[in-house]
């Protein structure tokens, strides 16, 4: 068992388990199970979240997941903190283990989390960093199995800027023998080690990963279309990116290629005009809600599984997970 999150595979064992766990938690916890509403693995442990960027989804949905799982949260802001100015990452690192049971960090450079991983002595969770975002991939696997209750057949299309949230969802995909087909513009591809690891992965399970720069030929046949913002948080400066996506919308158009029973996912937030218009993120069919609700369940039982796995275990056996 790895002691930290700092991209999805880390977690490849168990990584169909853990959302099977955060699916029936969630079930119970909603319907009122005593046991499930009484699980407190974190119960006397403070979890510290570091931020460097602004955050909706990642602070609100740690907040409440780490106080519903009995521990205390506790955010820290980049003014907050010495970390990476007046100390080194390495060092703060060392000196909140110290206090705190575990630690998420929403960072700019992947090598700042494992910096932080590298030097703590306690479970560090990646909460986004610019190479991977490992809690939403497994909020977005874990909504879709929550809508497919098969997925052998499964093609998941991703149309888009080859990003952070790529990356981790082509590994989660692959994870779990899931057809992941990617259309990305030309310059825009993901990085060349993580579709490597996720090739490996989808041989072992018997799927396959997919690039082409034509959203249409990406979509064709597809249960599920996923998008991003075309210019990421940080990227400001880049304007004339945009215009490399022409094409790269998701709209009525590009759906109608797709399963007649295609779902929508993003991650948010969306800049609805620019990478999907009103009608595809408003209809029946788009799950963006769903899968910024599962961003908790899923951090849930990860925060469990990471920091008490005892506790994990055993609620696993309790709700006869095999």
């Amino acid at each position: 068992m790895a002691q930290h999150l700092l991209a999805i595979d880390d977690v490849e064992e168990d990584f169909g388990k853990i959302l099977k766990w955060a699916i029936e938690f969630k079930r119970l916890w909603k319907q009122g199970d005593e046991v499930a509403q009484n699980f407190m693995p974190l119960d006397t442990l403070a979890i510290g979240s570091i931020y460097e960027k602004p955050s909706t989804r990642t602070r609100v949905s740690f907040e409440v997941g780490i106080n519903r799982l009995g521990g205390y949260p506790l955010t820290l802001l980049k003014n907050d903190i010495q970390l990476g100015k007046s100390e080194t990452v390495g060092d703060t690192s060392q000196v909140l283990s110290r206090f705190l049971g575990g630690m998420t960090y929403r960072c700019f450079s992947h090598s700042d989390v494992e910096e932080l991983a590298k030097h703590a002595d306690v479970p560090v969770i990646n909460a986004l960093s610019d190479k991977h975002h490992p809690c939403q991939a497994a909020a977005d696997l874990m909504t879709v199995l929550e809508h497919f209750d098969n997925t052998d057949e499964l093609k998941v299309a991703w149309v888009g800027d080859g990003n952070n949230v790529l990356h981790d969802l082509m590994l989660a995909c692959a994870m779990l023998g899931i057809d992941i087909h990617y259309a990305v513009p030309e310059g825009y591809e993901p990085d060349e080690g993580v579709v490597g690891r996720t090739e490996k992965l989808a041989e072992k399970n018997g799927c396959k990963v997919t690039m082409t720069n034509d959203p249409v030929e990406a979509v064709s046949g597809a249960h599920v279309v996923y998008t991003d913002v075309f210019i990421s948080m940080g990227e400001e400066h880049m304007k004339d990116k945009i215009k490399s996506f022409e094409g790269f919308q998701v709209n009525e158009e590009l759906v109608s290629h797709m399963d007649e029973e295609w779902k929508f996912m993003h991650c948010l937030p969306a800049h609805r005009g620019d990478e999907v218009t009103d009608w595809v993120m408003d209809h029946s069919q788009s799950i963006v809600f769903d899968q910024a609700e599962n961003r908790m369940w899923a951090q849930m039982s990860l925060l469990a599984y990471f920091i008490n796995d005892g506790a994990w275990d055993a609620m696993g056996e309790f709700m006869n997970l095999e």
